[in-house]
């Protein structure tokens, strides 16, 4: 292939992705439909239900504990190197490093930031609800629990709910979320879950969580993926407020920005030279200084013109 071929084409793919946005009419915001009003209802009564059962040191802490006793890292050793590698999937770190990265790109290309605010939002959703649940309660896992058939709770831990789970479920929940298609939005749909209930059980195999702390998780990120409609008009605030900010500061960039002068406001006047200024008050203090300024100029030309003839 020839030189001004490849440079051809180079210019061609640039052209592409340098174009005007023009947002394509698929990519439509999710709503509150009432089906998910119900799941959203559904999800919020089996989290408190989790959180009842574990205050109450019900069934499922009898669970959780011979589940302990049981150790499935030892009963299934050889799954133990893979699966320390599966459950970086649900740290928050490394996953909201590729998320944003390719919903950075995604920004760039669409030209919008929708993607990365609604991100954004996730996450900070994730963080403040997440965080205050289990600093609230306070449970210690399965490798520091001190008393068998306990809760432990309100011990100084933060186990409860995992926030492996929790973060698994939202950071690729997103990409489903955000999906331009509705065959897009399955797919993806099927592959988050898949990796959110693999990320959860891998931490109950490591003993890291116990099992409700992974119910709990699941339940958690759950509910921000299906309250984020609500936050569908703050992202699309900001995102305006953004770009009106960058316009503004290009328009000041260029030189072309200019502040509008209010309606019956009195238009600003250049300021005068320094000797303009001495002129304008010496005459306002006598009215007839320019005359005998005017007489001085002419009597120093005819001084000069005769002075010129003597000589």
């Amino acid at each position: 292939m020839r030189t001004d071929q490849i440079f051809t084409r180079l210019e061609r793919v640039f052209a592409r992705l340098d174009r005007e946005p023009q947002r394509p009419a698929h990519l439509q915001t999710p709503q509150m439909s009432r089906h998910r009003v119900v799941l959203l209802g559904a999800t919020l009564a089996f989290y408190s239900a989790i959180v009842v059962a574990v205050l109450t040191t019900s069934w499922l802490v009898r669970l959780d504990w011979q589940i302990m006793f049981f150790r499935p890292y030892e009963q299934w050793p050889q799954l133990h190197a893979f699966l320390d590698y599966l459950v970086v999937l649900g740290q928050r770190g490394p996953t909201a490093v590729m998320v944003t990265a390719w919903l950075g790109w995604r920004s760039w290309r669409q030209h919008t930031l929708r993607p990365l605010l609604t991100l954004g939002v996730a996450l900070l959703l994730l963080n403040v609800t997440v965080g205050s649940v289990k600093l609230g309660l306070g449970r210690l896992g399965p490798h520091y629990a001190t008393q068998i058939g306990s809760a432990e709770l309100f011990a100084g831990g933060d186990i409860f709910p995992s926030g492996h789970t929790a973060n698994a479920v939202v950071t690729w929940g997103i990409l489903a979320y955000l999906a331009s298609t509705v065959v897009t939005r399955r797919v993806l749909s099927i592959l988050s879950a898949v990796v959110a209930l693999s990320v959860g059980a891998t931490t109950v195999y490591l003993g890291t969580h116990w099992v409700s702390d992974v119910l709990l998780g699941w339940a958690a990120g759950l509910l921000i993926l299906l309250a984020l409609p609500w936050f569908e008009p703050l992202i699309a605030r900001t995102e305006a407020k953004v770009f009106e900010v960058r316009e503004t500061l290009r328009s000041r960039r260029r030189g072309t920005g200019r502040v509008p002068v209010p309606a019956g406001s009195p238009v600003p006047v250049a300021p005068l030279p320094a000797q303009a200024k001495v002129f304008v008050q010496r005459t306002a203090a006598t009215g007839r200084e320019g005359d005998e300024v005017r007489t001085a100029g002419a009597g120093a030309s005819a001084g000069t013109g005769a002075g010129g003839g003597g000589g």
